[in-house]
């Protein structure tokens, strides 16, 4: 059944891409009600636009939390078109019908998230929004329901394309939307109250991943899969240059986040090189081009076709050495203009900017006919928390090289073992089934590129439960191990070390990776 639209109540929070919409719908000769900021950005437009107040005949009240809740807007949201007792009654009340609600609601999450006060938090509990976003879905037979900003650029499309009317499906569509949005908004309300919710998109409200914005993906890991991505990508990022990005592209992008949040920007300029979700290649130096060209020497084959990021704003010469590699993917805190149109040169090349977004703190995994849920691995211990075990003590740099090789190891899949010098990584073995395998793959691509492991460090994701991984570490060179412990056998490894002159830490922390 397709409706033309004529009528709109406009009511939300955040402004931004919603001129063009507000535009079509004028010169779809829709009448448009509004309230406050939003009637006010309307008038700017030059719009003709009621307000709430003249068609309720009730102002504002109680600091504004009554404005829409009143028969002529609810009503008008509410009646069925095709009910003859409904209609009578909506004549007899003077109830225009309203045909398209566009409600958003006000920032629960991100006002949580900012650490304010218990007082404004609760301010911020939508109670109009909530109600004509129900009211409009409820009544989708009738209604078009508009329930998020990510939505006005495909309805602009739709509107467009129907030259103003929509078809039963598409107010069902929209009304499913409606829904999980007031259920991720009701689920992280009671999640504050119940003392889960430690920011925006944690604990409770990512249960609800179908209400934010759904991003369908050409295909899966394989092109026989479906996949889609729920969360606000333009948020995270503003992309600047590139094709679409993929599923095997957003796991990659996520890997690369999580290690290079292990390196705060005014430390060190960092870059990594992922490849499969591993590291093929990280280090951190006083400039963004010496760090590049030593993480590129790490593996420069693996790193053909690469996801690259960096914690610090790229600039024209380290442009001009990244332009020569191949990647799939550059992500930065910022570009300057040079660098940024050198790197487009690239027609696919995906060139993305980093924005600050809270990400969440718990992660979620399908497995069987269930869900897993566990908190992030958001610990990393540093040399303080280092327990020297052997005779032996690490020196400054091997300490500074043990707590590095330890951040990149906790981002490998198990089994993991990472060889490092102080800022650079040399090889990691990973995902082997044994950790003796993974050492002798780390070992033998360490000196496939050429590094010379003498004087170099070991990073174990776990304990060693044999001596054998010290001792083959020891005939290559290393000269400082660190692991959780915590191996029945620990002190064998002990004994290897302090009877060949290496140096050990524990540090009571297992990082697996699966």
């Amino acid at each position: 059944m397709s409706l033309k639209i004529s009528s709109a109540l406009i009511s939300v929070f955040y402004k931004d891409g919603l001129e063009p919409l507000v535009r079509l719908l004028n010169e779809q000769n829709v009448k448009l009600y509004s309230t406050g900021g939003t009637q006010a950005f309307i008038e700017q437009l030059g719009i003709p636009v009621t307000a709430v107040e003249d068609l309720t005949g009730y102002p504002s009240i109680f600091g504004g939390r009554v404005k829409t809740l009143h028969p002529a807007v609810m009503g008008g949201l509410l009646y069925r078109r095709d009910v003859a007792e409904d209609v009578a009654q909506a004549e007899r009340h003077q109830i225009p019908p309203i045909d398209l609600a566009i409600v958003d609601l006000y920032p629960f999450e991100e006002t949580v998230a900012s650490g304010a006060s218990d007082e404004d938090i609760i301010e911020k509990i939508d109670i109009g929004g909530i109600s004509l976003i129900r009211a409009a879905a409820k009544n989708y037979n009738d209604v078009l329901i508009v329930s998020s900003r990510s939505q006005y650029g495909d309805v602009v499309d739709l509107l467009t394309q129907k030259n103003g009317a929509t078809d039963l499906s598409d107010r069902r569509e929209y009304a499913g939307k409606a829904f999980a949005t007031t259920s991720h908004y009701d689920t992280a309300i009671q999640s504050y109250f119940a003392g889960t919710t430690q920011r925006a998109g944690t604990t409770g409200p990512i249960y609800d991943f179908k209400a934010l914005p759904a991003n369908h993906l050409r295909y899966g890991e394989n092109p026989h899969q479906q996949a889609t991505f729920y969360g606000d990508l333009e948020a995270m990022f503003d992309k600047l240059h590139g094709k679409e990005l993929s599923y095997n592209n957003l796991v990659d992008v996520d890997a690369c986040v999580s290690l290079i949040d292990e390196f705060a920007a005014d430390e060190a300029k960092a870059f990594a090189i992922i490849k499969h979700t591993n590291a093929c290649g990280i280090a951190i130096a006083p400039t963004s081009k010496e760090a590049y060209l030593n993480a590129l020497a790490c593996d420069p084959v693996s790193a053909f076709g690469g996801v690259v990021i960096t914690n610090a704003p790229v600039d024209l010469e380290t442009a001009e050495e990244l332009n020569k590699l191949f990647m799939e993917i550059l992500i930065a805190p910022d570009y300057t203009t040079e660098a940024l149109s050198l790197l487009k040169s690239k027609k696919n090349r995906i060139l993305l900017k980093r924005n600050s977004v809270n990400l969440p703190t718990v992660m979620f995994k399908t497995i069987l006919n269930g869900v897993l849920e566990q908190d992030k691995d958001n610990q990393t211990e540093v040399t303080s928390q280092f327990k020297v075990v052997t005779e032996k003590a690490p020196t400054d740099s091997e300490n500074r090289a043990l707590e590095f090789a330890l951040k990149v190891c906790k981002h490998t899949k198990s089994n993991t073992i990472v060889l490092a010098k102080e800022g650079q990584l040399l090889a990691s073995g990973v995902g082997q089934t044994s950790r003796v395998d993974a050492l002798r793959q780390a070992i033998e691509k360490a000196h496939s590129f050429g590094f010379d492991l003498n004087g170099s460090v070991m990073a174990s994701d776990a304990f060693f439960p044999f001596p054998d991984c010290v001792e083959i570490a020891g005939q290559a060179g290393i000269t400082a191990v660190v692991q959780p412990g915590g191996s029945i056998r620990d002190q064998d490894s002990i004994d290897y070390c302090n009877q060949h002159g290496l140096a050990m830490v524990t540090t009571g922390v297992r990082h697996f990776k699966h």
